[in-house]
C-alpha cells in the first residue's frame, strides 16, 4: 500500500470554546497545536481560524494571516485551508482568507446540505461567550450552501487562478456523482483526494457500510484516478479511521471532529489523537507519509508558492 497520509483539523468551526480548555482558539494556540501536531506525524494539516476575542468561527484574511505564516515557518506540513469557514458564511466570506492566502491545498465541499449541530447545545450550561448556545440551537434551521455554481467558482478561484489542489469533502453519494459531474466538465483533474465524512447529522451516518459503499462507488466513478481518506465525527473519529486504514485509504484526526481521546477523556491536544492514530495505523502494517510524500502524491505546487 501507498504511505499512508494522516491529516490533522486543528479547530474547525463547531465545537465552541466552552466545550473543551483544549480546543485552541486564540492564534498562538492554534498554531502551536498544529506544528505539535505536525511533529506528532500529520503530514496535512486543515486549517480554520477564529475569531481571537471570543474565538467564534472565522474566514477573515487577517484571522488566517495571524497563524499560517507562524505554522509554515515551524514545520513542513502541507496547510489545507477550509473555503467551508461555517455554514452561517456567505461564499465570498468563506473564500476571503483562502483566495489572500494561495495555499497549496484547499478544502471543497461537494453540495448543499443540512448541516445541524443543534443537539449538542443540550450537553452544556455553561457558556463561556454569549454567542455559542444561539450558534448552536439555530442550526435546526441552516443549510451550508455549496450549489453547482459555488463549486464551479472555488475551483476557478482557488484552482485554476491560484494553483490550489483541494480535498474534495463528501457527505453523502450525491457529492461523488457531483464530483463525477465537475471531472467529466474538465473542471477538476486527477489525481483526485476524496474525504468521506461522516457523523455529521445532514450527511452520512458513522456506520461501516457507507464507508464501504462509497469506496465501491468511488471506484466506478474515477477508477485508479483517486485517492480517499475518511474523517468521522465524535466517538467514531478512531474506528472509521482504522478500518479506513486497513483499506488503503487515508485518515483525518483533530479536535475539529472529536474533542476526545477515550470514552469521556478529552484529548488536551490535536498531537494527541495524531500519534494514537498513528499507532493504530502502524499496526496495521501502514507506513505514514511524510510532507514531502504528501505533497508528491497529492501533485500540490509547493510551498514555496503561496502567498504567507
Amino acid at each position: 500500500m501507498a504511505p499512508i497520509l494522516i491529516t490533522c483539523a486543528v479547530t474547525g468551526s463547531i465545537h465552541t470554546p466552552s466545550m473543551s480548555p483544549y480546543l485552541p482558539w486564540r492564534p498562538q494556540d492554534i498554531a502551536d497545536q498544529a506544528v505539535d501536531a505536525a511533529r506528532a506525524g500529520a503530514a496535512i494539516l486543515h486549517l480554520h481560524p477564529r475569531d481571537p476575542v471570543d474565538g467564534r468561527p472565522s474566514a477573515e484574511p487577517d484571522h488566517f494571516m495571524a497563524i499560517l505564516p507562524d505554522i509554515a515557518r515551524r514545520c513542513d506540513a502541507v496547510l489545507n485551508l477550509s473555503t467551508g469557514g461555517s455554514a452561517v458564511m456567505a461564499l465570498e466570506t468563506r473564500l476571503a482568507g483562502p483566495m489572500r492566502a494561495a495555499p497549496e491545498m484547499c478544502s471543497l465541499n461537494m453540495g448543499t446540505m443540512n448541516f445541524a449541530l443543534y443537539p449538542m447545545a443540550d450537553r452544556w450550561t455553561d457558556w463561556q461567550f454569549d454567542w455559542e448556545e444561539p450558534f448552536l440551537r439555530g442550526s435546526d434551521d441552516l443549510v451550508f450552501k455549496n450549489t453547482p455554481r459555488d463549486i464551479a467558482h472555488v475551483l476557478a478561484e482557488m484552482g485554476e487562478k491560484r494553483g490550489a489542489r483541494f480535498e474534495f469533502e463528501c457527505y453523502d453519494s450525491g457529492h461523488l456523482t457531483m464530483l463525477r459531474h465537475f471531472l467529466d466538465r474538465g473542471l477538476v483533474a486527477p489525481p483526485l483526494f476524496l474525504q468521506f465524512v461522516f457523523g455529521v447529522l445532514g450527511g452520512m451516518a458513522a456506520e461501516p457500510e457507507n464507508l464501504t459503499h462509497m469506496k465501491r462507488l468511488a471506484d466506478r466513478y474515477f477508477g485508479e484516478d483517486y485517492m480517499f481518506s475518511v474523517l468521522a465525527a465524535g466517538r467514531a473519529q478512531l474506528p472509521m479511521a482504522s478500518m479506513a486504514a486497513a483499506m488503503g485509504g487515508h485518515v483525518r484526526v483533530g479536535l475539529e471532529d472529536n474533542l476526545y481521546i477515550d470514552k469521556g477523556v478529552l484529548a488536551r491536544s490535536n498531537a494527541e489523537q495524531v500519534a494514537r492514530i498513528r499507532e493504530i495505523v502502524e499496526a496495521l502494517g501502514r507506513r505514514v507519509a511524510s510532507p514531502a510524500e504528501a505533497r508528491a502524491m497529492l501533485g500540490l505546487k509547493g510551498a514555496d508558492q503561496v502567498a504567507f
